[in-house]
């Protein structure tokens, strides 16, 4: 069996950024323009007037301040309210793929690796934007991989389980590298309608090269454990799929979108996240305040405040468990890697460090890494 490392990570930002002023204008002059088509209804009391969103209930709802996408035109325009994104023939290489292979690349070359040194690629992500050919395989091969590819979805955990199974991989010895993939388009998927929830996702790519430690750079994170956790809930979904066709349903109705209980889901994860993060950590004879950093999902910031003062005993610096949302928002699956990415050159050798996801499912999924 062999040591394994997260030798480097890359990240793929898209062109398009929407500030919260910019959000919150297209979303009142929406509102504004369905309640006066509404009027009469609204009076009568047989439908209710949407309320107007602002900036400050969006920072003080999530932490949010801006969020990048693929494209905001139509994310802005009150008429439409979702991007618009061109269709590509099968002859071009696809939008997932494309960035997961942007992310891919600056993954390699932080390690100063090539396409010869990987052998699989795993793409992970809450939204994929086919059922097949596997976007995985479209990357790897793209990138000029021998090997394997292969898709999963475990929503806002992607990339933490599929570390794992990159981990795995390595570890046996069926893999000297794998390279995992997380493309997050979420803004299709997004009710930009939605005043409780318009604000919340971004856009993004990030990248994981997982090897063999004997192979990886120095300075690399050797993986020192994974432990992945899932229970059913209803608290997080988004139905859409390839039966709604069959079941005469339209691509605009609400649930064919993502929506949740936030407020449930804050009760219920949170201390989920600490018992697993705790436990994962006992497991190694460690304890919550023996970590240097925690690398924890980006989806609401008063989560993760709460989630590192239950762990930490006290309110966590952005030394402890530095916060990304506020430029990227909630990035699904990619949030954790982000914050990663961004933030940890200044670890020293032998200090070790957690990423944590949790999302829809319920899924969390957890890795501690040690600084070589």
């Amino acid at each position: 069996m062999h040591r394994v490392a997260i030798s480097s990570t890359g990240l793929y930002i898209p062109p398009d950024i929407i500030t919260n002023d910019e959000l919150v204008a297209a979303f009142n002059c929406f509102a504004q323009q369905e309640n006066e088509r509404n009027t009469a209804d609204i009076a009568a009391g047989t439908r209710q007037a949407i309320p107007a969103s602002s900036v400050e209930f969006i920072e003080k709802a999530s932490g949010i301040k801006q969020r990048y996408v693929m494209e905001k035109s139509g994310v802005l325009d009150p008429q439409r309210m979702y991007p618009r994104l061109k269709p590509r023939p099968d002859s071009e290489i696809s939008l997932m793929a494309e960035i997961g292979v942007a992310a891919a690349k600056d993954a390699l070359t932080r390690a100063g690796k090539q396409a010869e040194d990987v052998d699989g690629v795993i793409c992970a992500c809450a939204n994929l934007q086919r059922a097949y050919p596997a976007i995985a395989v479209e990357i790897q091969t793209a990138l000029g991989i021998k090997g394997f590819g292969f898709d999963m979805n475990v929503a806002c955990s992607s990339a933490t389980f599929a570390i794992e199974m990159a981990v795995n991989a390595v570890k046996t010895g069926s893999a000297r590298a794998v390279l995992v993939i997380d493309p997050e388009i979420t803004s299709p998927h997004l009710a930009w309608k939605d005043r409780d929830c318009h604000f919340i996702f971004g856009d993004v790519c990030t990248a994981i090269l997982v090897e063999r430690l004997d192979k990886a750079p120095a300075g690399a994170f050797e993986v020192i454990g994974t432990r992945l956790l899932t229970t059913f809930s209803n608290s997080i979904r988004n139905n859409a799929g390839y039966m709604s066709r069959s079941e005469d349903r339209k691509p605009e109705d609400r649930d064919q979108l993502f929506y949740q209980e936030g407020r449930k889901v804050f009760k219920e994860v949170c201390p989920m996240a600490v018992e697993h993060i705790s436990q994962h950590l006992a497991e190694h004879s460690l304890v919550p305040t023996d970590i240097r950093r925690y690398w924890l999902h980006q989806a609401n910031l008063s989560m993760n405040q709460l989630i590192s003062r239950k762990l930490l005993g006290r309110d966590a610096t952005a030394d402890d468990a530095p916060v990304i949302l506020n430029e990227f928002a909630n990035t699904a699956s990619a949030g954790s890697i982000i914050a990663f990415h961004r933030h940890h050159d200044d670890i020293k050798a032998g200090e070790v460090g957690v990423i944590c996801s949790f999302g829809a499912g319920y899924s969390i999924g957890s890795v501690v890494v040690r600084r070589t």
